[in-house]
């Protein structure tokens, strides 16, 4: 009775793994791009692909309007442009000056500052500038202002137009000021002051004219507005005899360029528009999709995982529907394992119960009855339902780690002629004289290289030779061929038994089924070489068939099985 009860409770048996191993697949799945990620997006939304989205486009679109509101060289090409200006407005009034008002006393040349006097606003007008001239010792002889302050009799000066007080104006402001924080600081320009007395040696261009040579300056004065002055020399007969300084504001610079940022804030507000629209339009094509994906899958791995659909972005054309295809075909493959799963698991529930009911039913009987002859007898029961659950055992123990080591090992070249050869030298020096003869046929000056685990091959020609010799008769032929075909290689097995029903031609794939000769004593195979087979032809890609041999008469003289598997190709 202890045996019959160790035999009918084994505490553990290396079964294939179980639904729950399964559904920890789909676990580990979902924690990938399921609810965890669900959840951290809730708890970090900057940190969806939304706002990624946004901040890269606005940043590059910030960036490039920084730059644009730095205009540094457009402000330099107007302040080189007003100085042009000046320079050539200074030089018509100095050569005026020279030849209007320069007068020869004695060996000496001076100015007749009447004549300067009458000239120099006429002379000045059209320029809207200031025109002071120092004298050949540096002191301030003539201003042009005080001399229309004189004719006026009070001194005036332009001041500066009002400032734009429209709204985007204000924000224009505002934002500069908060730029500058960021941007590179531009030089400082000196100070423009102007003293009670003022002297040749208070404007340095001023110095550079009454040596000969042209000078100009920029200076910013107390309204923050840009002062330029040039400085040229009156002179006559290559003389100088003194010096023209001419000067203007130019607020107009400061205006244009804040025209032109005004300008590129506007086109720049727009282009924020359209740019958060299409971030969140792209955005929404990507991430709304992928959170689709992720809630599928997390319903996938809390529920029943058959009931749950991925949803299906065929028609996109894109990585998105590329990534749907590849988890509604990974869902399918999981379900596929899972209904496996299930049915393996019945299969060998269904496979063990009945040598452990022999068992049981034998030990039970064995305890009843003193006769030796039925104790020997039921002692040999037992043995053999021993013998053929280790079998079976054995066989759903390889079963169960034939997926799994199909899908870890790495696929090599094999030579299938080259495998073929050696099995039929070892089945050649291991069978008894009564085991059907086996002949091999391989083609010749043909590539039969095929990518795979060698040994699983191996295992695939065992199981088939094996079960062809357990239908050949004693003293009968097995025929084993390779050959290329196409672009596979083809291996056939043939034997010369009665063959296998038409209608068991599919069936005698499925595990553990079994149709076996009636000499043939009862549970010496599991039924499950077959199978097996096809599991390792179909990892390798191939294709695993059976069909009859039938003679001229149409008479059935054995069955054959076909094997055909890619040929090996080289990256």
């Amino acid at each position: 009775m202890a045996l019959a009860t160790a035999i009918a409770k084994p505490k553990s048996l290396p079964l294939a793994p179980s639904r729950a191993a399964a559904a920890r697949e789909l676990d580990e799945v979902a924690a990938i791009i399921g609810q965890p990620t669900v959840s951290r997006w809730r708890r970090r939304p900057f940190r969806s692909l939304t706002w990624r989205i946004l901040a890269v486009n606005i940043l590059a679109l910030a960036t490039l309007v920084a730059g644009l509101l730095y205009l540094d060289e457009f402000r330099r090409g107007l302040v080189d442009a007003k100085t042009d200006s000046l320079f050539v407005q200074a030089e018509m009034i100095a050569g005026a000056l020279g030849e209007g008002t320069v007068k020869v006393d004695g060996d000496r040349l001076t100015l007749d500052l009447d004549a300067v006097a009458q000239m120099l606003p006429r002379l000045v007008a059209p320029a809207d500038a200031r025109a002071r001239i120092f004298d050949s010792r540096g002191s301030l002889i003539v201003d042009s202002r005080r001399l229309a302050a004189a004719a006026r009799g009070v001194e005036s000066r332009a001041l500066p137009p009002p400032e734009p007080e429209e709204w985007l104006a204000v924000w224009f402001s505002a934002t500069v000021g908060a730029l500058r924080l960021f941007l590179p600081a531009a030089p400082g320009l000196p100070r423009y002051f102007e003293r009670v007395e003022q002297g040749a040696t208070d404007y340095a261009e001023v110095i550079d004219a009454l040596t000969g040579e042209r000078g100009y300056a920029h200076r910013v004065n107390e309204d923050g507005h840009l002062v330029v002055s040039v400085a040229l020399p009156v002179q006559r007969f290559k003389q100088v005899t003194a010096a023209l300084l001419l000067s203007t504001t130019a607020p107009d610079i400061e205006r244009n360029v804040r025209e032109v940022r005004v300008a590129i804030l506007r086109v720049s507000a727009a282009t924020l528009a359209i740019t958060v629209l299409l971030s969140l339009y792209l955005a929404g094509t990507i991430a709304r999709p992928i959170r689709a994906l992720a809630a599928a899958a997390d319903r996938v791995r809390r529920g029943s995982g058959r009931s749950a659909s991925i949803p299906n972005f065929a028609g996109r054309g894109d990585e998105i529907e590329h990534l749907s295809r590849a988890f509604i075909e990974m869902t399918e493959a999981l379900h596929r394992r899972l209904y496996a799963i299930e049915s393996f698991a019945a299969d060998v529930a269904h496979e063990l119960r009945n040598p452990l009911t022999s068992v049981k039913s034998a030990t039970e009987t064995f305890a009843r009855t003193a006769d030796p002859d039925k104790q020997r007898h039921l002692l040999g029961i037992i043995a053999s339902d021993l013998k053929r659950l280790d079998r079976l055992i054995s066989d759903i123990s390889d079963a169960s780690r034939l997926d799994t080591e199909l899908q870890r090992e790495a696929y090599e070249p094999v030579d299938m002629a080259a495998l073929v050869r050696v099995y039929a030298e070892i089945y050649a020096a291991t069978i008894d004289p009564n085991s059907p003869s086996l002949e091999v046929e391989v083609a010749s000056n043909q590539t039969l290289l095929v990518a795979g685990i060698e040994d699983r091959l191996g295992q695939v020609v065992r199981n088939l030779v094996t079960n062809a010799v357990s239908f050949s008769p004693s003293g009968g032929t097995i025929m084993l061929r390779v050959a290329a075909s196409d672009d596979c290689v083809e291996l056939v097995v043939a034997d010369c038994g009665p063959g296998v029903p038409n209608e068991q031609l599919e069936r005698i794939f499925e595990r553990f089924y079994s149709s076996r000769p009636a000499s043939e004593m009862f549970g010496k195979h599991s039924g499950l070489g077959l199978s097996i087979s096809r599991q390792i032809v179909e990892a390798h890609g191939g294709v695993i068939r059976a069909e009859n041999r039938g003679d001229s008469d149409m008479h059935t003289v054995g069955a054959r099985f076909v094997v055909t598997i890619p040929k090996y190709r080289p990256n």
